[in-house]
C-alpha cells in the first residue's frame, strides 16, 4: 500500500481506497440508511441480516476483518471512497442513527463540533446563558478553536435571535438551531 503525504493531509492511493470500497460493496448491501450483510463467512452472520450493533450515543458499529467500524463510515466509503485522515463524517441532522447517505457529509473536527446537540444551559437556548451577576443574557460561541463573545442583552428572545445570527455567520452550513 502506498501513502501520499501532502502538508498535514495523508491520503491512501487510489488502489487501496478502491479496494476497501470494493470490499465493503461486496460484503454489505446498503438499503434505506442501513447496512445488511451481503455475504456470510460465519454461522453468526446470515445474508440479509442487519449488520452491526448499536453502541454508545446511538452510533452503530460492525466488525469487519477484525476491526470495529462505524457504520456511517462504511456507508460513506461505499458511496464516496476515501475519508481523508483529517476529516470526520458528520450526521447533518445530528441523529447518529440516521445513516442515509444524504444525511452524511465530510467535516473537520471543528465543523463537526458546531453541529453537536445543545448542551444543557440555564436558559435551554444554545449559546445563550443567564449571567447571574447582572441578570442579562450573554451570547457567546466557539469557532475555529476560539471563544467569541457576542454581547449581553436584556431580552431572552432577542438574545436567541442574536445567537442564531452568530451561528449562521460563524458556523455557516454546520449551524444547528
Amino acid at each position: 500500500m502506498s501513502i501520499s503525504v501532502s502538508g498535514s493531509q495523508i491520503t491512501f492511493n487510489d488502489a487501496s481506497t478502491q479496494n476497501l470500497q470494493k470490499r465493503f460493496n461486496e460484503a454489505f448491501e446498503y438499503r434505506d440508511g442501513k447496512l445488511y450483510w451481503a455475504v456470510s463467512n460465519t454461522n453468526a452472520i446470515r445474508v440479509g441480516q442487519k449488520a452491526g450493533t448499536e453502541h454508545s450515543r446511538g452510533y452503530r458499529r460492525v466488525s469487519f476483518d477484525g476491526k470495529q467500524w462505524a457504520v456511517h463510515r462504511i456507508i460513506w466509503i461505499m458511496f464516496n471512497g476515501n475519508i481523508p485522515v483529517d476529516m470526520q463524517i458528520d450526521h447533518i441532522n445530528g441523529n447518529a442513527n440516521d445513516n442515509h447517505i444524504e444525511n452524511l457529509r465530510l467535516a473537520s473536527n471543528a465543523d463537526n463540533c458546531k453541529n453537536r446537540k445543545v448542551r444543557p444551559s440555564n436558559t435551554g437556548i444554545r449559546n445563550v446563558s443567564l449571567c447571574a451577576a447582572d441578570g442579562k443574557y450573554k451570547v457567546a460561541l466557539q469557532a475555529n478553536g476560539k471563544k467569541i463573545y457576542i454581547g449581553k442583552f436584556d431580552d431572552l428572545e432577542f438574545a436567541e435571535l442574536v445567537a442564531i445570527e452568530a451561528r449562521d455567520k460563524y458556523h455557516k452550513e454546520f449551524a444547528r438551531l
